[in-house]
């Protein structure tokens, strides 16, 4: 239980250090690049990926490339939606997309459903719209701003059924794979950070690299304690599945209200039951399937 528990803090932490950073003179994408240097440097001297089994033509190509490019640009989303609507709502935004990989299990992989998981995704849908459901008294142009949670939850959506297609393929072992996958996503991020610095004149700033470190090092630690948590409960991942996605939601919101002060309304609260629900009858549906 402690892999799974260190996971939940460095999950957590990514959105308060993110919170955090906002005050502070940094550059989002710079910040993210750095943070997949670090992750690949870590996942290198951790899981020491055999890049002599790499083969090109062996890859899913078209996989990792659509991770290459999804990973930066939905951590960039996530940022934003931490600045602009707080961590409540963006960690429970995140949990919830776990109902678009459900869908795609069904709609894709010819998955059955059982009547736990049928009643577990209407009740995330609704849980999105309580969640999601700005005060009374929000400030002006505030409504402009509900995309990007939104955006977060499709883009972990996809990442997820990404991920799960990544798992599935054998060829290659799946550390390498995710360094594969590390190692594009740097190159992306670091791509779009140098058309920003020579095209638009965007300063380089050095303290980015001490976010951009912290960063690196609560992502790797998150995805080391996730795996090694699966690993310790192989016969039970509908426990690391339900702690993780119930202690994000639980802990994201105690933090939010009492650290950060960040308001919501009674429909929220609501929202965020009906979230934790949602992840209990999904949980249920792992053990009646």
């Amino acid at each position: 239980m402690l892999s799974i528990i260190f996971s939940l803090i460095c999950s957590v932490s990514v959105g308060v250090l993110l919170k955090i950073a906002k005050h502070y003179r940094v550059v989002l994408m710079q910040i993210i690049g750095w943070n997949y240097v670090i992750a690949l440097l870590f996942t290198q001297l951790v899981f020491s990926p055999q890049w002599q089994s790499v083969s090109v033509s062996d890859l899913p190509v078209m996989v990792l490339s659509s991770l290459w490019f999804l990973l930066p640009i939905v951590f960039l989303f996530q940022a934003l939606s931490l600045k602009h609507v707080g961590i409540v709502k963006t960690d429970i935004a995140q949990r919830l997309s776990l109902f678009i990989p459900i869908l795609a299990s069904y709609f894709v992989f010819g998955e059955t459903f059982s009547h736990y998981k049928i009643a577990g995704l209407l009740v995330a849908f609704v849980a999105i719209f309580f969640t999601l459901n700005r005060a009374e008294h929000s400030a002006a142009g505030e409504q402009s701003k509900w995309h990007y949670p939104l955006l977060v939850l499709l883009g972990f959506g996809v990442i997820d059924v990404l991920f799960k297609k990544v798992a599935a393929f054998t060829a290659v072992p799946y550390t390498t794979l995710l360094a594969v996958v590390f190692s594009g996503a740097l190159i992306v991020a670091w791509g779009l950070n140098l058309y920003r610095i020579l095209r638009k004149k965007e300063a380089f700033q050095i303290n980015n690299i001490g976010w951009g470190t912290a960063l690196g090092l609560l992502n790797f630690g998150n995805i080391y304690f996730y795996l090694k948590a699966h690993q310790e409960l192989s016969e039970n991942p509908s426990t690391v599945f339900a702690t993780m996605n119930l202690g994000v939601i639980i802990l994201g919101s105690f933090i939010g209200v009492l650290f950060f002060k960040e308001k919501l309304n009674k429909l929220n609260y609501l929202g965020i039951a009906m979230a934790l629900l949602a992840v209990v009858l999904i949980m249920i549906s792992q053990f009646k399937a």
